[in-house]
């Protein structure tokens, strides 16, 4: 995309030189209608997720155009010419495959191959009865490409749906939608009835870096308070692979990734199939041998595999350092006040339906942030980046960390309104099933169930008004 690509060298370059980190857009319209405070952007267009903030400093405004770029790259198979690192198997041979325009994935249709930042997920049932996370010959996540004529792919996944109907107490219906999965063309070994299987779509990238400096107390504290009000919100305790720490998560459907060098680190792995310090070893389970002895593009004294001083991954921390920086960057797109008086109402609404004690408007970094003026920021996302027990419709019985298979990260509902236009169409949850914000609030199950039931009660307008509001987010 040559023309996205130069619009957003223009802008980074226009902002360095005129040094509107002092004048900027958000700076004269602080509030709610600003999403992500100074990292808000009045771009609601085919851009509105791909901008940088218009204070970076020339130093980081150049990683965030190194970062842009590398997102964008294609990985290739050695010794083929370009950057070296994609596969034995993969899933997408670079970053923007799964998210275009830093949006999120479209959902498969039915019928179709799952693919294009759609994934199936695997997890196991051992002898005791305990679930792992990841099938023991084909890992955590089925690698539908692979090494033309070198390995063979793992399979491949079709997606077919179960069709339902609700129908609201005033008559009004509703269709939805179930995704069933069918695992084919395997070559390790089929599947047993002790495998789990679930699909996962990739999430839009935006306003990564505010989440990320979120001091942890504040998270805790939000936990604490939604207890009060009979809520079980609580964070997912993960490894910090750097530090072999177990802190709290925050990125990923269950909140698995501690922090977005992790996060790219892990996307990298599992689905382009390149090393880095985090994960020294190709992603290949130990029963595919073809996959285990093709050469890597990492060096060690040789080829990779090793851990040592020397070691060269095919991710190199450069690599890491720009597309973090670059994630941790990207403008929040303004809210869209279309009509006030409608989305006011909206907003009121959410709130009585309890809607916001999981979806928590305002958020405050700490002090821990890439720039200074980012430091005790407020900025509204409509997250509490903790798990709920979503319920049984939503489950997969699958654990990440600390989180079960009911459980879910509350998912921030900034930009939701553009996917549309972004992406050119919904696919919301988890694995895609809600084609609009209504559907996605039907599957609420779990703890979001009074909600959900207090949603359906109320009368069709107000109910369209509080899709309204959201929408505008």
């Amino acid at each position: 995309m040559p023309g996205l690509k130069q619009a957003i060298r223009f802008t980074v370059c226009l902002s360095i030189l005129l040094g509107l980190s002092q004048l900027g857009y958000a700076k004269q319209n602080q509030g709610l209608n600003n999403s992500g405070g100074l990292l808000t952007g009045p771009q609601t267009g085919e851009l509105a997720f791909a901008l940088p903030y218009e204070g970076l400093t020339a130093k980081l405004g150049k990683r965030f155009i190194k970062g842009h770029e590398q997102f964008d790259e294609i990985w290739v198979l050695a010794p083929a010419p370009g950057v070296w690192g994609l596969g034995p198997t993969f899933n997408e041979a670079n970053c923007v495959g799964c998210h275009p325009n830093n949006s999120r994935a479209q959902p498969a249709k039915s019928g179709a191959e799952i693919e294009k930042g759609n994934v199936v997920k695997f997890g196991y049932r051992q002898a005791s009865g305990e679930v792992i996370p990841a099938h023991p010959w084909y890992g955590d996540q089925l690698q539908n490409r692979a090494a033309e004529n070198r390995v063979p792919m793992e399979g491949n996944a079709v997606v077919t749906y179960e069709k339902s109907i609700f129908k609201y107490p005033d008559e009004t219906v509703i269709k939805l939608k179930r995704p069933i999965i069918s695992v084919k063309n395997l070559n390790f070994g089929n599947l047993d009835e002790s495998t789990l299987v679930s699909m996962r779509i990739a999430p839009q990238v935006i306003g990564l870096g505010l989440l990320e400096w979120v001091p942890d107390q504040d998270l805790l504290e939000i936990a604490e308070r939604q207890k009060e009000e009979g809520l079980s919100g609580r964070p997912n305790y993960v490894i910090d692979l750097e530090t072999e720490r177990t802190v709290i998560g925050r990125f990923g459907w269950k909140a698995a990734q501690p922090n977005l060098k992790q996060q790219t680190a892990v996307a990298f792995h599992a689905d382009i199939g390149a090393t880095t310090f985090f994960f020294p070893e190709k992603n290949c389970p130990k029963i595919q041998i073809g996959c285990r002895e093709l050469p890597s593009a990492a060096k060690c004294g040789g080829q990779g595999g090793c851990t040592g001083n020397n070691f060269r991954p095919e991710v190199l921390p450069s690599r890491l350092k720009n597309i973090t920086t670059y994630l941790q960057t990207l403008n929040i797109p303004q809210r869209r006040i279309t009509d006030p008086k409608e989305i006011l109402a909206g907003e009121n609404l959410f709130h009585e339906t309890g809607c916001a004690a999981c979806h928590v408007p305002t958020l405050v970094t700490g002090e821990k942030t890439l720039l200074k003026e980012f430091r005790n920021m407020a900025f509204h996302p409509y997250t509490d980046l903790l798990l709920h027990d979503m319920g049984e419709q939503l489950s997969d019985h699958r654990p990440e960390g600390s989180a079960n298979g009911r459980e879910w990260r509350t998912p921030p509902l900034w930009g939701i309104g553009l996917m549309d236009v972004i992406s050119g169409g919904v696919g919301l949850l988890h694995d895609g099933r809600a084609a609009s914000v209504e559907e996605a609030i039907l599957w609420h199950g779990g703890e979001a169930l009074l909600s959900r039931h207090k949603f359906v009660g109320l009368p069709k307008p107000d109910r369209d008004r509080v899709i309204k509001f959201i929408n505008s987010l």
